[in-house]
């Protein structure tokens, strides 16, 4: 799955911290901006992981699990 998400990036002294605006917690930091955008990229992957597993607990079994695609 492929997505596109928003990265505020600012630098603070040596290092540069990001977040994203759209996935509430995502946050990520860095010696380069590559790095900190990588960061933040493996945080938004987790929370999104984290928060399908939360979903399908409690969903009763009759419920339908499908996948959309946002272009």
């Amino acid at each position: 799955m492929s997505n596109e998400f928003t990265a505020i990036i600012e630098q603070d002294n040596d290092w540069y911290i990001a977040y994203c605006p759209e996935i509430p917690g995502a946050n990520g930091q860095g010696k380069t901006v590559a790095e900190c955008k990588d960061d933040l990229a493996a945080a938004i992957a987790m929370i999104l992981a984290d928060r399908r597993e939360d979903t399908r607990r409690g969903l009763p079994q009759t419920a339908r699990w499908e996948t959309v695609t946002v272009l």
